[in-house]
């Protein structure tokens, strides 16, 4: 196991790491200017969170040159080569926009790349691995998507690694003996650079010194991905999805809205519940994104603790838990939603 002593050696590289991108970034002009779709009014640096990616790679060198958690351990490469893939795409992206049909294709690649590193690819499953690419690659767009205000990719990211942490390392809670999906000390290090960010981006509206970009929402996405990856691979239990089932209702209820609106999917818009909450409620970024991460973190640490450990009590589970939350999805917008048509309404009249 990694010390403590080279955890906090870990966290003041990760720390100076992203100080030194804020100095790139001021340099090279690498900004998040703010237009009537943003939640921001303020000009902020753009790509913090390329801090997942840096905590990735800080963690495999550690691997390879340290003290292995395991003999023979080789560091996740093919998962190395595929989140940085994806992210560095989304870092060119974030700072020269590139064609959607370009970040598509790299991230189907990159996906493979990790399914090779998770041992999902198999000749005689190839339509549950295209029908998972489909939904992992969909999945990690969500993720970005979801990235609007300050505090919310931090707090739901930290949401989602703390469960996963404590469902690795203690064994026999409700009967998961699942302990041991993957090393510990991958999940501590993303929690590191996910608190490190949080330093500089979980503040209130307009007191963030940068947001995550592109770079940071996709590659913590494929980060959590592969954890929960490792997760189902050895369970054989594709319901721990649920870890990612706040963001997944927004996301998806959103898209359905918008189709039904006749918008075009591939436009920005403000029509999340988050974004609705902290825009035409006025709810500050802080409280929404706790609110978030508070709720996923209770039906996570339900599923670890308190639901036993079936495959029939898993689905009911979360059966119940995604109808509950779409039926609190569709009830708060038809509250509140008619606020957000005023607003667009007012943009049509300036």
């Amino acid at each position: 196991m990694i010390s403590a002593i080279k955890y906090i050696t870990i966290a003041i590289l990760l720390l100076l790491a992203e100080l030194v991108y804020f100095s790139i970034a001021d340099h090279f002009n690498i900004i998040d200017k703010p237009n009537e779709r943003s939640s921001h009014t303020k000009v902020v640096l753009r790509g913090g969170g390329i801090i997942f990616l840096i905590g990735v790679w800080i963690w495999a060198i550690w691997q390879w040159f340290g003290m292995p958690d395991q003999v023979g351990h080789d560091g996740y490469p093919w998962f190395l080569i595929a989140v940085t893939l994806a992210a560095g795409v989304s870092f060119i992206d974030d700072v020269h926009s590139l064609p959607d049909s370009v970040r598509l294709v790299v991230q189907f690649v990159a996906m493979g790349l990790m399914f090779y590193q998770l041992d999902m690819i198999h000749a005689s499953l190839w339509w549950a691995v295209i029908l998972a690419l489909i939904v992992c690659v969909g999945a990690t767009n969500i993720y970005n998507f979801m990235d609007g205000i300050n505090g919310i990719t931090a707090g739901y990211s930290l949401a989602v690694l703390i469960p996963l942490l404590l469902l690795n390392e203690i064994p026999g809670q409700a009967g998961n003996d699942v302990s041991g999906f993957v090393e510990t000390s991958f999940i501590v290090v993303m929690i590191l650079s996910v608190l490190v960010f949080s330093y500089f981006n979980f503040r209130p509206k307009n007191k963030a010194k940068c947001f995550a970009g592109d770079v940071g929402s996709v590659g913590i996405a494929f980060i959590l991905l592969f954890l929960i990856g490792c997760l189902i691979m050895k369970t054989g239990d594709i319901t721990w999805l649920i870890f990612l089932i706040v963001y997944g209702v927004d996301g998806c209820c959103t898209i359905v809205h918008r189709i039904m609106l006749h918008e075009h999917l591939g436009e920005a818009h403000r029509k999340h519940a988050y974004q609705i909450m902290a825009n035409e409620l006025g709810m500050s970024h802080v409280v929404v994104s706790l609110v978030y991460m508070g709720i996923q973190l209770v039906i996570s640490l339900v599923m670890v603790y308190l639901i036993p450990n079936t495959l029939l009590a898993h689905w009911i589970y979360l059966v119940v838990v995604g109808m509950v939350l779409v039926a609190v999805y569709v009830l708060f917008m038809k509250k509140y939603y008619h606020l957000h048509e005023e607003y667009l309404k007012s943009l049509q009249t300036k």
